[in-house]
């Protein structure tokens, strides 16, 4: 991974065919996505249970590009060496997950991943503030996690904060929840440059019928760049 601000979208396979993942993901990279966002998540950090590190060993193979895991999990120390060892590039760990946030995003880049951290939408930008030095991606929940296709979530100031936080660190600045064209330039223009979007992208379209993936990954690129100064 080389870091730069340019706009990406992250499609989430929370959204996706499960009985095909791989081809999804194909599907979708072919048709423009720049990372593959996996939520992962435990039916007790969130209200609900998805897959896990053998999901991502799975789907690894069908990913040429960035596999961004969003763990929702708690605890996340004992899983760390398996999504390093399944072909995470990015682990994300919520800092409402657990009481050593640092030593858990130490753990996590030891496990030669790159580390990011997500807020939840209750938790202000200053939890991460003595973070920043340490992260490589902050993810802003714009929904209250644990389901997809729900309502977004207004934090285009908490974004401002992190953006002014992190200065000329190499951090990126994620939007997880709600993410489509209308909402995507409120974000990129707040300083978001990591647009995850789940229905938004995945609506229209199949493994069989692509094509609306790759219009709606367009449509959700030139809202948000179009803000861009």
């Amino acid at each position: 991974m080389t870091f730069d601000r340019s706009i990406k979208i992250a499609p989430s396979i929370l959204a996706a065919d499960f009985a095909n993942f791989g081809a999804e993901c194909t599907a979708v990279e072919a048709q423009g996505a720049d990372w593959i966002h996996v939520d992962v998540m435990d039916g007790h950090f969130v209200p609900n249970i998805t897959f896990g590190p053998s999901t991502c060993a799975a789907i690894r193979p069908h990913i040429k590009g960035v596999m961004d895991v969003h763990l929702m999990i708690a605890p996340v120390d004992p899983y760390i060496q398996a999504f390093a060892d399944a072909g995470a590039d990015v682990l994300t760990a919520h800092v409402e997950a657990g009481p050593h946030i640092h030593r858990t995003l130490q753990a996590i880049r030891g496990a030669g991943m790159k580390a990011g951290v997500a807020l939840n939408p209750g938790t202000p930008a200053a939890a991460v503030e003595e973070l920043i030095g340490m992260v490589d991606l902050i993810c802003v929940m714009t929904v209250n996690p644990g389901f997809g296709g729900q309502k977004f979530i207004d934090m285009t100031a908490k974004i401002q904060a992190l953006r002014a936080m992190i200065g000329d660190r190499p951090v990126h600045i994620e939007i997880d929840g709600g993410v489509d064209p209308t909402t995507a330039p409120l974000v990129a223009k707040a300083g978001a440059d990591v647009l995850v979007a789940g229905s938004a992208v995945f609506r229209g379209g199949s493994v069989d019928n692509p094509g609306p993936y790759g219009e709606n990954i367009r449509s959700i690129r030139a809202a948000a760049e179009g803000v861009r100064t």
